[in-house]
């Protein structure tokens, strides 16, 4: 065959309504980047008791507790591209609310320098409480829109693009996230403290528009979708989505695994900012006077400012690294060492984080964090929007993100708890180390709850018979035929069970 007649393999794209998703999820998370900054720096603001720095987290993350089933029972039902405009609407909305509150009462609160070295401040009621109610709201409208979105994507990429599609997402969101918004968020401090608000809430209201732009119906699919204008039975549709993943094999200790992790990172972020603020050196270490020169240049009123917006980017970096390592990892160690290597390497963070005193050191552990969670996150998010039917995927989605999300509440409480009994035990700066210990030996004990259950074997056959469940719908083909011929293909070393229910 001679060349000009050789066909030329067109490689799939990922398609104009794939970018507008990916565009909308770039500019609210450079909104939520500024937002990292913004947000601990004003509860830092407003109070130095370590327990109520804690109750914001738990404030922000106790939706995920009590409305994740109920979302995911709304994300079944109605059209997923509206839920996330509306919920994009509403974050601006309670976002610029925060943003008015601190422009108030702006002059009453301290400067970024005074707060970079430590300086004790008196607690600030209003604020406070408007800071608490304010991210609770945010809160449950996160809790709809992540969850439809995570619903939405499998809806305009098809299944063997999943991972490259959450990969491209997540790498892009990192850069806005950690790499643009931190610095950016710490420059529009120096000009106001409610101004970094402000400009999250532009972007949540930029990032509602692109998707509303977005082509297409995107209610849920399938055998067994609910009827439109069927009256809800809220108890048993959320049972369907909770048995259906507690009687998986694979997502009920994968769900459990998360929920424990996602618990024990926030135990340690809960009362990051004060760790930052009063054990790492971020005004006098390693290049703080190159540091201090440039934030004088950009306009930052202190460089212990600027310093944690470059330390909280250690996670970009690492976000970034992982997006473009993590298929090679998993594709060379296989799906379950890729998960243990995830938990590994996060106790060790953990370790190095807690000892430190060295902003840079806590910079590059940072990083490492994060590579190991993306290499997670892309494994075990392109899995479910796999194997779990589209009739079911709000629902399911929701049950797993109650286990994974529902702890960080939890967790931030145990975190604040942690500090403040140690506290009253020992020195300060000892105290804001405690966690670091408690969560690394917690992560040793989880690693052996985990190992046997999420093998690379279970994952793929779990995948497999997904997709050949899936074909058979599609061509009328006997389901167990078909998962042996995906399982041949993807080379499988081993058959599935014949029910995926059983363990």
């Amino acid at each position: 065959m001679s060349t000009a007649e050789t066909p030329t393999a067109v490689k799939p794209r990922l398609g104009a309504r794939y970018w507008r998703l990916w565009t909308a999820s770039v500019v609210s998370n450079l909104g939520d980047g500024v937002a990292m900054i913004a947000f601990p720096w004003l509860a830092s603001a407003v109070t130095r008791n370590p327990l109520l720095i804690a109750l914001v987290g738990v404030m922000q993350r106790i939706p995920w507790l009590v409305f994740t089933l109920p979302a995911g029972v709304l994300t079944d039902r109605l059209d997923r591209r509206k839920i996330m405009v509306w919920s994009d609407v509403a974050r601006a909305g309670f976002t610029a609310l925060i943003g008015a509150v601190v422009l108030s009462n702006e002059a009453g609160l301290p400067d970024p320098a005074a707060l970079g070295s430590g300086a004790a401040v008196d607690t600030n009621v209003t604020v406070y409480l408007v800071l608490l109610s304010a991210v609770l709201a945010l809160g449950f409208a996160e809790v709809l829109r992540d969850n439809a979105a995570q619903t939405f994507l499998p809806a305009i990429v098809k299944p063997d693009q999943l991972e490259k599609a959450n990969g491209n997402l997540w790498g892009a969101e990192a850069v806005a996230n950690q790499f643009a918004g931190p610095p950016l968020g710490s420059l529009l401090l120096a000009v106001g403290f409610s101004v970094p608000f402000f400009f999250d809430a532009g972007t949540f209201a930029a990032a509602a528009g692109l998707v509303f732009l977005i082509s297409g119906q995107f209610k849920a699919k399938g055998n067994g979708a609910a009827a439109p204008a069927k009256r809800i039975d809220w108890k048993g549709e959320m049972k369907e989505g909770f048995l259906w993943l507690w009687h998986h094999p694979v997502l009920r200790p994968m769900a459990i695994v998360l929920g424990i992790l996602n618990g024990l990172g926030m135990a340690m972020f809960a009362t990051f900012v004060l760790f930052a603020q009063e054990n790492l050196d971020l005004e006098t270490g390693l290049f703080t006077g190159v540091l201090g020169s440039m934030a004088d240049a950009l306009g930052f009123e202190s460089v212990g400012t600027f310093v944690f917006a470059l330390l909280t980017m250690g996670g970009a970096l690492g976000a970034v690294l992982g997006s473009i390592l993590a298929p090679r990892i998993s594709k060379a160690i296989g799906s379950g060492p890729s998960l243990y290597l995830t938990m590994i390497g996060q106790t060790v963070v953990v370790l190095v984080i807690g000892v430190t005193t060295r902003w840079w050191i806590a910079f590059l552990a940072e990083a490492v964090f994060s590579v190991t969670a993306i290499l997670w996150n892309i494994i075990t998010v392109s899995l479910r929007q796999t194997i779990i039917p589209d009739h079911l995927l709000g629902r399911v989605n929701s049950v797993y993100r109650f286990f994974g999300w529902g702890m960080m509440p939890i967790g931030a409480a145990v975190g604040g708890l942690v500090v403040t009994i140690a506290d009253a035990i020992t020195d300060r700066g000892t105290a804001l180390r405690v966690p670091f210990f408690f969560i690394a030996a917690a992560s040793v004990l989880l690693l052996v709850y985990a190992a046997p259950r999420l093998t690379t074997e279970k994952m793929e056959s779990a995948r497999a018979e997904a997709l050949a469940r899936r074909g058979a719908e599609e061509a009328d083909v006997a389901p167990g035929e078909a998962a042996r011929d995906a399982l041949s293909e993807m080379g499988a070393a081993h058959l599935p069970p014949d029910d995926l229910d059983e363990t």
